[in-house]
């Protein structure tokens, strides 16, 4: 969008907004929707040949991590990934690791962001380890939890318990009323391409493209609304966290930002430019991008609305658990929690003294290998 464009949106009054942003969300629960019925419209056959190799947690997590590179959301991957299970076609074991792998990819954005600052030097150094700090901690993090999961599947047990206090035991069904609603529509884009001759596997490769398109494509519209919604309020939140430090205030701010805006890239992009001019510091802003980490999960867990399994609901809390989990022990603990700040410091000195190493970092991390991960373990 042009800044015309942007400034004749924002003029558009809030309560208008609102409503638009609300049948956004409710055409992502369709989308979400279309895409499990797709996914079941297949068959058994061809979901087993689609994902037989994410059985492997280690090619599950890189491909969580290149599918949130592609589409530069992990709001979209993990609802991808949520409607995936609802449909049976993923298991809730297989989508764990491809959530942690969408924590990561999704930092991609604001270390692209940083690389606008590569021509002059000390703005770059800050900006580029505000940026990858958000990187090492989901690194460490997985580095620390996948091993666990993998041995004792610690996070899925936490967030099938949650499921099952809140919609039941997995295996069986609950009525989501947000199931009901959506129903409906997915009906008649099943009875639409139905209508054009599609059957069995088109049907179902149509109904799935139907609903990747609507999924994306209402997530790109409800965060640039909501973002001109809050946008003000955005900069009022992050001068209030400016002048109370940071700590708990961050974090908190960095979760209501981020369930405000629909996107945690928006939110850690906002602070890079923050850390390039020395407004705010390493120390400061890190917190704040850990409470992007949990904001960011709301989508999951909406998403999760519009299924009617309570593994649904699992993958949404095991994304909320992972990143609770991930706070606890790289931040909470005191002799952990600057280790993420030191190595983004320590690759920042580098980069401004190499910068074809920024580049490079970028194109390998989240791009080269989990290409050759993912071609070698499969």
């Amino acid at each position: 969008m042009n800044p015309a464009a942007d400034a004749a949106a924002s003029r558009m009054p809030s309560q208008l907004r609102l409503a638009l942003v609300a049948g956004l969300v409710f055409f992502f629960l369709v989308g979400v929707s279309s895409l499990e019925a797709g996914i079941k419209i297949m068959g058994a056959d061809t979901q087993e040949r689609l994902f037989s190799s994410v059985s492997n947690p280690f090619v599950a997590l890189l491909i969580g991590i290149l599918g949130t590179v592609l589409v530069q959301s992990s709001s979209a991957s993990t609802s991808v990934i949520v409607g995936l299970v609802a449909s049976g076609a993923l298991g809730v074991d297989a989508a764990v690791p491809m959530v942690m792998g969408a924590n990561i990819g999704t930092t991609v954005t604001n270390t692209l962001v940083s690389l606008g600052h590569v021509r002059r030097s000390s703005e770059f150094r800050r900006a580029f380890a505000a940026a990858t700090v958000h990187d090492f901690f989901n690194i460490l993090a997985v580095l620390v939890l996948l091993p666990l999961e993998i041995a004792f599947g610690l996070i899925q047990k936490i967030a099938e318990a949650g499921s099952e206090l809140l919609v039941g035991s997995a295996g069986s069904e609950w009525n989501s009323p947000v199931k009901v609603w959506v129903k409906r529509p997915v009906g008649w884009l099943e009875s639409f391409w139905s209508g054009v001759g599609a059957a069995n596997n088109l049907l179902g490769t149509l109904m799935l493209l139907t609903g990747l398109v609507v999924i994306l494509v209402t997530l790109v519209f409800i965060t640039r609304n909501m973002r001109l919604l809050v946008a003000r309020k955005v900069e009022r939140s992050i001068n209030l966290l400016l002048g109370r430090g940071g700590g708990a205030v961050a974090l908190l701010a960095g979760a209501v930002i981020t369930v405000a805006v629909q996107s945690s890239s928006i939110t850690t992009s906002i602070l890079i430019p923050l850390a390039a001019a020395g407004v705010l510091s390493l120390r400061n802003l890190y917190p704040v991008t850990l409470g992007a980490n949990v904001g960011t999960t709301i989508t999951a867990l909406l998403a999760a609305l519009a299924a009617s399994v309570p593994e649904a609901l699992t993958v949404g809390l095991a994304h909320t658990t992972f990143n609770v989990l991930g706070i606890a022990l790289l931040y909470v603990l005191p002799f952990a929690r600057d280790v993420p700040v030191r190595l983004a410091e320590g690759l920042a000195d580098i980069a401004v003294e190499r910068r074809y190493l920024a580049i490079g970092y970028v194109g390998g991390a989240f791009i080269l290998v989990p290409l050759v991960g993912i071609a070698l373990l499969s």
